[in-house]
Order: C-alpha cells, then structure tokens, then sequence
C-alpha cells in the first residue's frame, strides 16, 4: 500500500504539471482511497474533498462515493450515507449502472450499521445489479454483506447460511477476502462462540498485516479484545484493546477508539475497578458511543458506570444512568431490550424495590430465551446462556437475600439447561450433510489406519478439519422456533419425585448452595467453597483414571478414596438429614457434572440420577415415550469384549436387532435406532472438548458424532453407551451441556446411561450384563445400575470400584 501512495503521489505532480485539473482531481481521489486503506483518514479524507471542486458527472459521483468510504472508516456514519446517496443520483443521472451498484452496496452497509431495516434493500438492489453486469466477485461481495445485515439483526441462522454459501462462491472464485472475516468475528461474539472468535480474530489480525490492510487490523485488534473479554482474559483483553485504540487514533478514527476503550473499561470493571475516575471515564465514554453509533455498547458501558457510582454511593447519579439505559427495553435487537430489563432492575433495587426488580429480570430472561429459541441448532442454543448470566445472577441474589428455598431454585432453573427446556429442533434433512458425513467418516478411518501403522496422514487430516467445518456450518445453518416450558414449581416436582430427593447445587459467590426438594418441600443447605469441590472432583477423576491405567493401582485407589470421602463430606453428609436412604436426583454445576457420583460413600447402593437441571429431569421424568420397537444392540470395531458383551445380551433377547461387524456402519445404526425402545451401544467413544458435538462413538465404517443423533426423529427411550466418556459433556454457561448424552436427551430420549471415565472392557461387559438383566426384570434405570454397581464392587476390587463409579444415570432415572 506504500508503494501505491508513493506512486499516486507522483501521478499527481505529473498531472499538475500538465496543467489539468481535472486528472489532478483524479489521481487525488485514488491516492485518498490509498491512504483510506492504510489507516490514514485525515488525510484521505483531505484528498477526496479537494479532487470534488474538479470533477463533474459520473467522476463526481465516484469521488463523493469515495469520501462516503473514507467518512464510513472513519466512523462519521450520518455523513457517509449523504455522500452514498449523492452518488447514486449521479450514478441514476448519468445512467452508470456499476457506480450506483457500488453506491447502494456502500449505503446498505452504514443503513445496516445504523440499525436502518431500508440497508437490506439498497444491497439486495446492488446485488442484482452486479449480477446482470457479468461482475460475479462484486454480487459475492454484496451477497456476504446482505449475511452481516442479517447478523447485525440478531438472524444468526440467516447469516451463518449467507456467510457459508458466499464463502464457497469465493472458493470457486479463487478469491481471498480477509477483511470479510472481521464480519464473521462480529457474529461469533455475538453468539457468542469465544473458541472460534480466538481463531478467526487472530489468523484476521496476521493476514490483514501481511497484506498491509492496516484499517482493516486495527478491527481485528479489537475483535481480539473482545474475544479475550469473553473468556475472561482481562489483562489480554486490556492489552489487545490499548494497541486497537491506539491504531485508531492513528487513522484518524475517533468512534473506532471510543469502541477499543469501552472493552478496557469493562475489562478494569470485570475486574474490580471501582474508581471515581474510572465512572467518570465510563459516563464520558457512553456519551461518545452514542454520538457515534455504537448505541448497543454505549447501553452496556452506561449500565457498568451507574453499578460503580452505586458502589462509590453516588446513588443519585447511579439512577439518573440507569434512567437512560432502561429506555432501551422498549425496542432495538434483543440483546438491547434485554439490557434495558437489566437496567430497569438494578434501578428498582436501589430504591428497594425488589419486587419490581425481580419482574424486570424475569423480562429481560424472556426476551433472550425467546430470541434463543429460534436458534435451530443445539449449538447456538446452548452457547447463547451467556447473555442471560447477569440477570440470572442477579436474580439469585434477590433470592438468597430473600431466603426463600423455593424461590432460590426458580431463579436457577430460569437460566439453567434452558435449551433442553426448549421444544427440539431437528435439523432437516440435508442431502450434502448426508454426503459430508459420509465422506468424513471414510476420512477419520483413514487416519486411523495410518495411526495404526505408524504411517503420516497430513493430507486426510485436513481434509478431516475441512470437513468437520463443514458439517459445523450445515448444522448451524437451520432455522428454530419452539416454545420454551417454564421452570417446575415445587409442587409439581413432589409429585413426580414421589419418595425421591432432588438437590439442585448453585454456585453462590464464590460458594455452593444446595435446595433440597423432599415430599413437597423445600429446603436450603450451604455446601462451602467451589473450588475446594472442583479441586477434589478433578482430584478424584484423575485417582481413577490412573486405577484404569497403572500396573500397581495401590497409591491411585488410596488417593480415589480418599477423595471421594472429601467429597462426600462437603455435598452430601450436610443433607444426610433430608436425604436418608431415599433415591436421589442430583442436579450438579459446572465441573461437577462429570464427578463419579456413584464413588461417593453416601451413594453406594443408592439409585442415582445425574440430571442437568430439575425442569430437564421433570420433562424427561413425566414425558411418554412414543419409541417401543425392538432393542437394538450394537458392537463396534476393534473391541472384542464388546461383542462378547452383545452376544450374550443378544441370547437373552432373541426380538433384538443386532449389529455387529460390517452391519454396525453409521447409517445402518442410526436408522435402527429409530423407535428402538432401548439402544445398547458397544463402541469406543471419543470426547471432543473443543467441539463437543463431533464427539463420536467408532462404528464399522468410521464415527457416529453428536450431529447425526440429533437428527434421530424417535430416539430410543432407554440408550446404554458402555464406551467410554461417552457420558461426558461440555458444560456452557448456565450449565448448558453439549456432548452425546446431551443431543440424545434434547431429542426425546428419556434416559442414558453412560460413562464419563475411560474403563476396561472386561469389567464394563460384566456390569453391563448385570444391568440389562435388572432391566428384564423390571427395574428402573437409575435402580438398576446402582444394584450392578453395588454387585460388582462387592469383593472389594479397586478396578471394579472404578469401573462402577464411571457411569450415570442421566436423565429421568
């Protein structure tokens, strides 16, 4: 880009010489389109103004689109859209089709910006345009902009499905357009999906250097601030915000640094900061965002000044702010009605209003739950609970200051594992989904076998991470709708409970309460430190990992006991009194969903249900299964014990349909599932912590994932995955879960047992032979793993023991 403003520096001299204005005017306004791109406004914007006095007809027209560009960098909106608008009567004027194509492309984008629903308009106008011109690249270009107004309207289904067609079109084109992927990092955050932004910010922030794009980086600078925001960074987020902010006073780019400095204030308040100078710099801040056309983070930025002049006892001050950032309830996306709710409630309780703060939050939950529910994808819907964190927060704290059991677990179930209280979406029936899968699965065998044989396999194991994006994007692409049921009031849990005890756990300030739902009351316990309970599950999980794996498993079954008793002693024995002998349904938080509750002493012999909420164990407890064909038994490759296993279930129910060998293909086993009143599946299993939903269960010909269960239209009403961490979730904010056992609960099905360890196949075959017998017999799930377990831990044997506490019972038990 240097170059090139060198160049037309020269081309200027040159023209001036000659003595003609007119192509001095010229060269000026490309060498301000030059220093736009390099970051170097003011004097673009110098340029562009001084060529229009020389031009006229459509060169007019082209340099007042021209200085709208440089005027949209700059972030001086209102302005660029009149210089838009001027071009496009010249363009109409003088009949120049490809001007007045590229000036409504402009004009959309700052309408769309600005919130103005006409932008869609002007860009669907210039795409025909492009279109009719033979100008394939341009219509590309417009079609993605039409995704990032579909994106900034909160269609997220709409512009994932923009962005990915748009993206193959470029591919065909043979085309890179680096700069594009600052507007799927904006729908990223907005989801947001924290794992993915890291990766897009930065490869943005490396290309749009290289290329010398220095406008364009400076936005991924701030893309990457954000992203270090959401996943808590604070000081990588503080840092990445101070090089964005300082790139955009450089460039002349004052509403760009206005932005950069709203994520370090909230970084200094996320982490403490509450300073008069830091309200000062917050108010001064908001009043900047809305006066250049962030309103959405001028709501957020005004609603962190007035909590901190509350804290500083400024409450008059504090309320006057949240005056005006409740307006914003009334209307706008839903992600700024819902802050408006927040704002209206945080004002309520300064004047002690508590009553009206807490309708205020259970507001601003429904219109995020609402606008979630039409996310179609179980992946965006689970991602999404971050927006809904401070209100339920919140909420809780009225809650517990209340002291109130029953109401403390209302407030939790309002934000927690609302997806699966959300009426299932299935994701339609995609003949490429189909054929990507199919192809992927041929893929991972491949880079199995090359494993195997100790041979590289660089080239299938990118095309199995092309493919595996792939399948990211179709299944995002679907639309949603579903109503979403309410949290269960007490009474209706006692019912369904009958002799049964539900606890629910809530993290509380740094604590664990437990309510403790017994014979239609409710009652509130505290559990003591959260991290002492995480340190001791990961403690726990890691003793017996290494009783699965070690030759002499003595120190790993003395340090397993050790820390299940630990363990026992924090979550349970403080609820002995309440929960006797009765069976449990326990609703755990965060990394304690995976904690081997059946090691626990106060379990040993207990019928255990793990749930990810009361409302998803209500639904699933009280549902009807309408799946009643034939149990359907499955033994994948490489897993001898497994096909013992099967074998011998198989002989005591001759009605199964068994799979085995080169019959258990995926496709073969998800149709049999299909109204199978129980699926047994013997497989090896693979957990994918950085995307849980292509976990996947080995089959004949190559992997099973999370996404192919989802799209099953009558799950079994009872699945049994005896492979192992086949149980195993990633757990989202508001304790949403994403893995296997969450898709085949969303879908319908009412009970999964399964593991969430790895565990040796010879016991696993022994435990679950002891199972499906109970089950013949016309135990209940939750019953019956608890009698196997106890059965095959009676000896004593340190291995049995960890084989037995690394399954759950999960869902209706």
């Amino acid at each position: 880009m240097s170059q090139a403003v060198a160049h037309l520096r020269r081309a200027i001299r040159l023209a001036q010489r000659s003595g003609s204005a007119e192509l001095t005017a010229l060269a000026r306004m490309s060498l301000g389109y030059a220093l736009a791109n390099s970051g170097r406004n003011v004097a673009a914007l110098r340029e562009v103004t001084a060529a229009l006095k020389d031009l006229s007809g459509c060169d007019a027209g082209r340099a007042r689109m021209q200085r709208g560009v440089v005027l949209h960098y700059a972030g001086r909106y209102e302005e660029a859209a009149r210089d838009y608008t001027a071009a496009v009567e010249i363009a109409r004027q003088e009949g120049d089709a490809l001007l007045e194509a590229r000036a409504r492309n402009n004009r959309g984008l700052v309408q769309t910006r600005r919130g103005m629903a006409r932008g869609g308009d002007d860009l669907r106008r210039a795409e025909e345009i492009f279109t009719a011109l033979g100008l394939d690249l341009a219509a590309a270009d417009t079609r993605w902009n039409l995704g990032t107004a579909a994106a900034r309207r909160g269609e997220v289904a709409v512009a994932l499905r923009v962005f990915a067609e748009v993206d193959r079109r470029y591919r065909e084109l043979d085309v890179p357009r680096p700069a594009l992927q600052l507007d799927r990092l904006e729908l990223l955050l907005s989801v947001p999906l924290p794992a993915e932004a890291t990766e897009v910010a930065a490869a943005a922030v490396r290309e749009l250097g290289e290329r010398g794009m220095a406008s364009d980086q400076a936005e991924a600078l701030l893309g990457q601030a954000r992203t270090a925001l959401l996943a808590g960074e604070l000081p990588a987020a503080t840092a990445a915000a101070g090089r964005a902010g300082e790139a955009f006073r450089r460039q002349g780019r004052p509403a760009w640094a206005a932005l950069a400095r709203s994520v370090a204030l909230r970084a200094g308040f996320l982490s403490g900061t509450r300073t008069a100078r830091s309200l000062t710099a917050m108010v001064r801040n908001a009043e900047q965002l809305d006066a250049t056309g962030w309103p959405g983070t001028a709501l957020a930025t005004r609603i962190d000044a007035a909590r901190v002049a509350a804290a500083l006892g400024r409450t008059g001050q504090a309320r006057e702010l949240l005056t005006v950032a409740a307006r914003a309830r009334r209307g706008g996306t839903a992600a700024r009605r819902t802050q408006g709710w927040f704002a209206a409630a945080l004002r309520h309780r300064l004047g002690g209003a508590d009553r009206q703060a807490l309708s205020a939050l259970r507001n601003g939950l429904a219109v995020q739950e609402t606008h979630r529910s039409w996310y179609g994808a179980t992946e965006l819907r689970a991602s999404s609970g971050e927006h809904g964190r401070e209100l339920a927060v919140e909420g809780l704290d009225i809650a517990v200051g209340a002291g109130r059991p029953a109401h403390i677990l209302a407030w939790a179930e309002l934000w927690r594992a609302t997806t699966l209280r959300m009426t299932p979406v299935a994701p339609p029936a995609d003949p490429e989904l189909s054929a990507v899968l199919t192809e992927l699965r041929g893929v991972c065998a491949a880079v199995e076998a090359a494993a195997l044989a100790g041979r590289p396999a660089t080239a299938d194991q990118r095309r199995q991470g092309q493919l595996e994006h792939r399948v990211r994007e179709l299944t995002r692409s679907a639309d949603g709708a579903g109503a979403l049921t309410r949290p269960p009031r007490v009474t209706a849990l006692a019912a369904a409970l009958g002799d049964a005890v539900l606890v629910e756990l809530v993290a509380y300030r740094g604590g664990i309460l437990a309510v403790a739902v017994r014979d239609g009351r409710a009652s509130l316990h505290h559990l003591g430190d959260l991290d002492a309970a995480r340190r001791r599950s990961r403690q726990h999980r890691f003793a017996l990992r290494r009783l699965i794996t070690l030759d002499d498993p003595a120190a790993a079954w003395t340090a397993a006991r050790h820390a299940a008793g630990a363990l026992d002693a924090q979550l349970l024995a403080p609820l002995h009194a309440r929960i006797g002998d009765r069976p449990l349904v326990v609703a755990p938080i965060g990394d304690l969903h995976a904690l081997a509750w059946a090691a626990l002493p106060s379990c040993a012999g207990r019928a255990v249900t793990v749930v990810p909420s009361a409302a998803a164990w209500l639904r699933a407890a009280t549902s009807e299964s309408t799946a009643c064909g034939p149990a359907v038994l499955v033994s994948g490759p490489r897993l001898p014990a497994g096909e013992k296993e099967v074998a011998a279930l198989a002989a005591a129910d001759p009605q199964a349909v068994v799979l085995t060998a080169a019959a258990a293909g995926a496709a073969a086993v998800a149709a049999a599932m299909e109204s199978a009143r129980l699926a047994h599946i013997a497989a090896h299993g693979v957990f994918r912590a950085d995307a849980p939903l292509l976990s996947t269960l080995e089959l004949a010909d190559g992997p099973l994932t999370a996404y192919e269960l989802e799209r099953l239209r009558r799950p079994p009403g009872v699945v049994v995955l005896s492979a192992c961490d086949s149980g195993r979730s990633a757990v989202q904010p508001g304790d949403e879960l994403l893995g296997l056992g969450a898709v085949l609960l969303g879908a319908g099905t009412r009970t999964l047992i399964a593991s969430v360890l790895p565990v040796p196949a010879d016991r696993t075959a022994d435990l679950m032979l002891d199972l499906h017998a109970r089950l013949r017999g016309g135990t209940g799930p939750a019953a019956a793993l608890a009698a196997a377990q106890q059965h095959l831990t009676a000896g004593g044997d340190a291995l049995a023991h960890a084989t037995a506490a690394a399954f759950h019972c999960i869902g209706a038990g």
